[in-house]
């Protein structure tokens, strides 16, 4: 009888080491745990800007800046069907895209920094001249100063920043499917005409 029980003490204990192994084993790397869309908000930008672009929406609310025209007559319209040229983010250069908006507007591409703090994001693109606080009709010019509303990134809106380009064009929202993960992407802001060609 005491063989029995201490073979038993010895069972349950064997028990207790290895259960305590398994939970001790149950290490995932935060890459496990990480929400499958946390990282499809990043933009990833091959510029020197790629450790300050992160927070980049990649879907849009769709909800156009007051006083943004719709294009009369986009080389794109409103359900065409388009190959993205452009790699403001992973999974964008060559995707398969459907037009859902197309505006006649100044685009700019600038460079800013955010008002969450961190370093400046530089030669973001885009940002139209309706999403510049307080933007008159004429357009703004490189090396301008100027404040955004635009609010496509975390600290975006109502920081100072610096006009780099400018350039009068029908702008875009498109959307698409991520090449590198599949999300599908919505109202995404902005393509210029120029990122874009027809599907073949």
């Amino acid at each position: 009888m005491n063989n029995k029980k201490a073979f038993l003490g010895i069972a349950a204990l064997m028990l207790v080491f290895f259960l305590a192994a398994c939970g001790g084993n149950d290490k995932t790397s935060p890459s496990d745990n990480a929400d499958p869309k946390s990282n499809t908000h990043e933009n990833r930008s091959k510029s020197d800007n790629s450790d300050s672009m992160e927070g980049m929406d990649h879907s849009g609310s769709g909800e156009v800046p007051e006083g943004l025209a719709m294009a009369e007559n986009p080389s794109y319209p409103v359900g065409s069907k388009v190959i993205i040229h452009a790699d403001h983010m992973p999974g964008m250069e060559g995707a398969e895209a459907t037009v859902s908006g197309a505006f006649d507007t100044t685009v700019y591409s600038v460079t800013y920094t955010p008002t969450t703090g961190g370093k400046p994001v530089k030669n973001h693109k885009w940002v139209v001249h309706e999403e510049i606080k307080n933007a008159g009709d004429k357009p703004y010019k490189s090396g301008e100063e100027v404040v955004l509303n635009a609010e496509h990134m975390k600290g975006m809106k109502g920081a100072k920043a610096t006009i780099d380009t400018a350039e009068q064009t029908t702008v875009y929202m498109v959307d698409y499917t991520d090449t590198k993960t599949g999300e599908k992407i919505t109202k995404h802001m902005w393509v210029t005409e120029s990122e874009l060609s027809p599907v073949k």
